[in-house]
Formats: C-alpha cells, structure tokens, sequence
C-alpha cells in the first residue's frame, strides 16, 4: 500500500490524515492497517518510531467512526505513551468529532476522569491501574468495548501490570477484535497470546532488536568520576536539543541542578513528579523553553518530540531492550540523530547484554579494563592495565587520555560503531 486511499477509510479519516501531515503509510502501517479493518487479531512488533500509533489508531477511529455502537480501549505502560496515544486518537477524530475520548491515566485528578466518563466516551486510553481503578468504583463500563489494543505489552508485564491485565479483560465481550504489540515476544506474550488473541495474524516489520537507520550511535569510556564532565564537554560540542537518561530519579534531579548552575539549561522527568507537573515539563521541552531534559526510563516509550537531536546515556539501562527505546527518541520519522553512551568499567554486563541484543549470534566486545563478570578477556586499559581473565579480571583503573581534556570535561572524540553494535572505542579524557 502507497497511499491511506487504498485502505477504504472513512472520508472524514482521510481528511484527518491529510491535515495531519499523512502522505504515505510505513510498513509497519500498510501490514497492520487493511488486517484491522477486515477484523483480524494482530500480534505485532515494529521498532520504535516506525508509526506504530498509528498503525493501531487508524483502524481503531475507523472501526468506531463506521458503527453508531460498541467502543474502544488502549491500554499502555506509561501516562506518557498514554498521552501520546489519545492526542493522536483525537486529532484522527477531528476537532469536530461527536465521538468522544477519555484520558484514564494516575496522578491525574479523578473528579476530571470521573466527569469525562459521564460523557459516554467510546475511546478509552489509558494505564492498567487507574482503568482498574474506575473499574472498581463502577465509574468505567466495558460490556460494549469490543476493540481492544495492549501497546507496548512487554514494558507492561515488566512493570507488574500482568494482573491487573487480566482482571480488566474479564469485564470486556468476549467476541472482540485484540490487537497486540511488543516489542520482544517472550514466552510471557506468547502465552497472553494464546489467552486473549483468536487466531491472530503475526506482523513484524525489520528487526526490532535495532536502532533506526539514521542514529549515529557512539561510544566514550570514561571513570564514573569523569562522567559529569566528559558531559559538559560534549554538551559543548553538540547543537540541538538534548535528552539524558540517567537511572534513578535522584540522580535525574541531582544531574539537571548540576546542569543548570553550570550554565545550561536543563529541566527533569521522573515518576515522582504529579502528573500536571510531567505535562508541563514534557510541554516545555516541545515549545524548547529549554535545551536539556534529564529523564529516567519513564520517557525510554511515548515521548514523541521530533526536534529531539541527541540521546546521552550517563548511566546504561538496566534492561538492554530500553537501549533500543532510549534512542529511539532521536531520528523519529525519517530524521538523523545521534546517541552518545558513557560506559564506565562498571558497566561491562550492561553493554554486552546490549551488543548481544544488537547482533545475536557474535561474540561480544570486551571493555578495555574494567572489573566485574564481563566474561572473556579485559584489554589493556592503560600502560599499567593488567590482563582480564575468565570473568572480566583486574584491568587497570587508569585510563589512557585522549583529546583536550580542559577543565570543564574535554571534548573527547566518541567513537561511531552505527548499527552493527558495540565497538571498542577511544577513552574519554576527564
């Protein structure tokens, strides 16, 4: 399919699609979209920034548009990828729609939630909890609900939203159309698969263990204690706007505060923060009141920001598929980025679980240096660097320096290994 056109969409959708920007469907779309509108069950995985929203929100808008009965509910891991969904789900409506959509989402105010399901909405997005939630109060009704969409169900199995799944599919018809999409197909989807899917049709477009064509990736091997400045002295390199990850939600505030009084200009997302406050930072990065959003992995899926130009890693993931989503931020819909990682000696299992995902099948890169259980063998990684055995052994701690160091971080030359995965690199001097 070359164009939305062939799909046999409502005329009030295309024109949506039209005044949206939509000019050709992505794979990912012409695979899923004509199985959803003939009824199909899909089991799909796509990587990230390939259309995916749309590629479910499509079909879902014209099921509802084409039938003056029966609703629809997407269920996602996070209050972002939640937003993301209904802002799309309501600009393929229409401004002037008379169906209506209902954002059911924690840390937002029930009383608002409450007031919109009076409303009778047809479409519902929002997370496990808070559905349930409603669920609960007997605020929310599914026995008309006969579209169901999970999105990104690995993420939400891994966040412990497994429960709280099946206890909302209880309260839905069980004649219903279920689309779902992971990025990863563990024996867990499988098995939900089985549960909730009729004989579903598998789409799958490239490899979704892989980062989008036009992200440079690079690589710098610092000491934890080089990290803080290695990163002025690439921010001082780098033009664009900016996103951080960093793993824990102190260190994502330490680290903006850090920024922030060294001159940049710098604002933070985590999970500690009310939901009005995530909006308003999420809305201000979109309108670049600032250069540099420092986030844990809550903004790893559903932050479509296209002006996005860099993704740094400070601290690696702790789960190698996140690598895939954190730099997926960048180069979304056809644009070029880049993604910087800043591997420390301990964050050697880290980046050959990384590498391994990457290229399943080839034997990973050692770190130079470095202790841990690495396995293989730990390279030189100075001139009293000692040799790494069984297990990742005791490579020196000093670092051979490259570059102008500088007092505020040197601007060390990363190391570009593309998408073939990782590569030994030059070292980032402090």
């Amino acid at each position: 399919m070359t164009s939305f056109d062939q799909f046999g969409l409502p005329p009030q959708l295309n024109a949506a699609l039209t005044r949206m920007g939509y000019t050709a469907p992505t794979p990912i779309q012409s695979k899923a979209i004509p199985l959803a509108m003939s009824g199909k069950d899909i089991l799909g995985s796509a990587q990230t920034g390939s259309g995916k929203t749309a590629a479910f929100g499509i079909p879902l808008v014209a099921k509802v548009m084409s039938s003056p009965r029966g609703g629809a509910l997407v269920m996602t891991p996070t209050r972002e990828l939640a937003s993301q969904v209904i802002e799309v789900v309501q600009q393929l409506l229409g401004k002037n729609s008379p169906i209506r959509a209902a954002l059911l989402i924690g840390g937002d105010s029930m009383g608002k939630q409450m007031a919109e399901l009076r409303m009778r909405p047809r479409i519902i997005v929002g997370t496990p909890g808070r559905i349930n939630d409603h669920l609960a109060r007997g605020t929310l009704m599914l026995h008309d609900t006969n579209f169901l969409v999970l999105d990104e169900t690995d993420r939400m199995l891994d966040m412990g939203f497994g429960i709280q799944i099946e206890k909302i599919v209880k309260f839905l018809p069980p004649v219903r159309q279920t689309l779902l999409f992971s990025a990863t197909i563990p024996p867990e989807i499988a098995k939900m698969t089985q549960k909730y899917l009729n004989n579903p049709e598998r789409v799958s477009v490239d490899n979704v263990a892989k980062a989008a064509p036009k992200i440079q990736q690079e690589i710098l091997h610092v000491s934890e204690a080089e990290k803080y400045n290695t990163l002025l002295g690439q921010l001082a390199t780098r033009t664009g706007s900016v996103i951080i990850f960093v793993k824990t939600k102190r260190g994502a505030d330490r680290l903006s505060d850090r920024l922030n009084k060294a001159g940049q200009s710098a604002d933070t997302i985590h999970g500690d923060l009310h939901q009005r406050k995530r909006e308003k930072v999420i809305q201000g990065y979109r309108d670049s009141k600032f250069r540099i959003l420092v986030a844990t992995d809550i903004a790893a899926r559903g932050l479509d920001i296209p002006h996005i130009e860099h993704v740094i890693n400070f601290d690696l993931p702790q789960c190698p598929e996140d690598y895939i989503h954190r730099i997926g931020r960048t180069a979304r819909n056809g644009a070029e980025g880049a993604a910087l990682n800043l591997i420390s000696p301990d964050d050697g299992l880290k980046w050959r679980a990384i590498h391994r995902l990457l290229n399943p099948g080839e034997a990973p890169a050692h770190l130079p240096g470095g202790t841990g259980n690495g396995g293989g063998r730990g390279g030189r990684s100075g001139p009293r660097g000692g040799n790494g055995g069984g297990n990742g052994g005791n490579g020196g701690s000093k670092y051979r320096r490259e570059g102008n160091a500088g007092g505020t971080g040197g601007a060390a030359k990363p190391r570009r290994f593309g998408n073939k995965g990782p590569r030994r690199s030059t070292t980032a001097a402090a």
